[in-house]
């Protein structure tokens, strides 16, 4: 299982850093236009894209060209792997969206304080 293994690599790399966490918690909510995306963060657009760009890879999310504007969309599937490899070692709960948009809030909330 080479490829699921690599694909997992993929995905929980692309979750490590909490940018992109960031990234993902404010895509549950909705689509959204990559300079919106880009707005609370305090770093170029180019940076910003190369995130995106690793979300995409690791299939979190999708990217679409709506006229001259690129939006990001939330890919719903793309942690039943990461979920189900967890669930493997029986500690874990299937991985559910709601709740893991929880975790990112009180995982977040902490790192938005401190930087007022």
């Amino acid at each position: 299982m080479p490829d699921m293994s690599a694909q997992l690599d993929i995905v929980f790399a692309a979750l490590a850093d909490p940018t992109r966490r960031s990234i993902l918690s404010m895509l549950l909510e909705d689509d959204m236009a990559v300079t919106d995306v880009a707005e609370p963060f305090e770093m170029s657009l180019a940076a910003i894209s190369k995130h995106l760009t690793i979300l995409t890879r690791a299939g979190l999310i999708s990217q679409e060209k709506r006229g001259r504007v690129k939006w990001c969309k939330l890919e719903p599937d793309a942690l039943r792997d990461a979920s189900v490899w967890m669930q493997g070692f029986g500690q874990f709960e299937p991985v559910n969206l709601d709740a893991f948009e929880k975790f990112l809030e009180t995982q977040l909330a902490p790192a938005a304080s401190d930087s007022d």
